[in-house]
């Protein structure tokens, strides 16, 4: 059905995000997505594309989201 297995997944509560080097670990979701969300809409340039990077990947459920390319 789905081609990324992570996007097949149910959304959990827990999520872990890796920003500036900077590991978080979140109990609440929403709570992430929306702290991501006003960073994004706040900052600019590079900092601004580590937090909009973070954003997208949380709003598609991804339970490890990171700014760093791997």
């Amino acid at each position: 059905m789905f081609k990324i297995p992570e996007l097949a997944m149910p959304k959990t509560q827990k999520v872990t995000t890796v920003c500036n080097s900077k590991r978080e670990v979140w109990t609440d979701y929403e709570e992430a997505k929306s702290f991501f969300l006003e960073m994004m809409i706040s900052a600019e340039g590079e900092e601004r594309e580590r937090y909009e990077c973070i954003y997208i990947q949380l709003l598609h459920g991804l339970s490890e989201c990171s700014d760093e390319d791997e």
